[in-house]
């Protein structure tokens, strides 16, 4: 039987859906829970990554170093992981995350840009951790693009490459066609990373396995931004009628999903006409509930404010753009804004 590695996000994407208010509490109760469930890897950062924690993307509720420490006082077998984007987080960042146990280290770029990685993951395999290119955006460009951008990180001496469909864009064909390629050309293990935006978040990461994804991504009643992440509860539960080989304990995850992380939930995470928007304009993610505000301030349809945005092909770090498309609406639309 396959393994299917599945990473635990709940920490880090699941930050966009409380707006990063998590308590360092709140980490170590989740942590705690997924360590005693036989998780093999939890991601711990600002949802934007290391060095996130800023007026563009939101201020979190502490520090990542305070973040990683108390995470790490839970773990002793499940592996720290932090994610980082170049531009948001420093080389100081990753140098800390090392010396607060972190093993593994995502580089995350635009599908285009991995070349902006190569000192990071250069880096995080000089302080021995395990270093992951993580290309976000994956459905804005052919497949053949995604396997240019992996073999770079490949190259760089990344340990395995992850493919991200950070807008929840992608139907079953297009993870197939990504990660079927992506295993025909790397050495290296191949992940995946789904987000539900059209309801597909748990169908697109079966079809990532079936395709030879090595990994899947998963949050505990898949917390994450927009419509949220592949549901780690569900994923187990998929998995193991599928006769995977898969150690977590299922109803360890069920009761942490609903017993700690709901009664954490800032909001309903369900597929919304705006969540819905995301997925069919192939707009990042993390966009969601900047786009709900400015559309509010500006008197326009955040569904509109969020369909501009994707047909700008606008990606993570444009934040600014979501101000400048409310305004143009609004200006379009003959709305006072001020």
């Amino acid at each position: 039987m396959k393994k299917i590695r599945i990473f635990d996000t709940t920490l880090r994407d699941g930050m966009h859906a409380v707006s990063h208010s998590f308590s360092v509490d709140d980490m170590a109760r989740i942590a705690g829970a997924l360590e005693d469930a036989g998780a093999d890897t939890i991601e711990v950062s600002h949802g934007d990554g290391l060095g996130g924690s800023s007026y563009q993307y939101g201020f979190a509720a502490h520090s990542d170093e305070e973040y990683l420490r108390a995470v790490s006082a839970q773990l002793k077998n499940s592996k720290l992981a932090i994610l980082l984007i170049p531009g948001i987080g420093t080389a100081e960042d990753l140098k800390m995350a090392a010396e607060c146990g972190v093993k593994v280290a995502r580089i995350a770029t635009h599908v285009t840009e991995a070349d902006i990685g190569q000192q990071h993951i250069q880096l995080a395999k000089e302080k021995g951790m395990e270093a992951i290119g993580f290309l976000m955006m994956t459905h804005m460009v052919p497949a053949e693009k995604v396997v240019e951008q992996a073999k770079l990180f490949e190259s760089y001496g990344a340990d395995a490459v992850n493919c991200a469909d950070s807008a929840g864009a992608m139907l079953p064909k297009d993870v197939e066609a990504r990660i079927s390629l992506l295993k025909a050309n790397l050495k290296i293990p191949v992940g995946f990373h789904a987000h539900n935006n059209l309801g597909l978040a748990v169908g697109n990461s079966l079809a990532a396995i079936a395709a030879g994804a090595d990994y899947i991504d998963a949050t505990l009643r898949g917390l994450g931004a927009a419509a949220g992440n592949t549901p780690h509860e569900v994923l187990v539960a998929a998995l193991k009628k599928m006769g995977l080989d898969v150690r977590e304990d299922l109803y360890k995850l069920m009761d942490a999903a609903e017993d700690i992380v709901k009664p954490l939930m800032k909001r309903p995470l369900d597929l919304d006409k705006h969540s819905l928007s995301i997925g069919y304009a192939g707009t990042y993610g993390s966009f969601l509930l900047h786009a709900k505000r400015v559309a509010q301030r500006f008197g326009v349809d955040a569904r509109d404010v969020l369909m501009e945005l994707g047909r700008l092909k606008t990606v993570g770090g444009q934040e600014d753009m979501i101000f400048d498309v409310a305004y143009r609406l609004s200006k379009t639309r003959g709305t006072s804004i001020i």
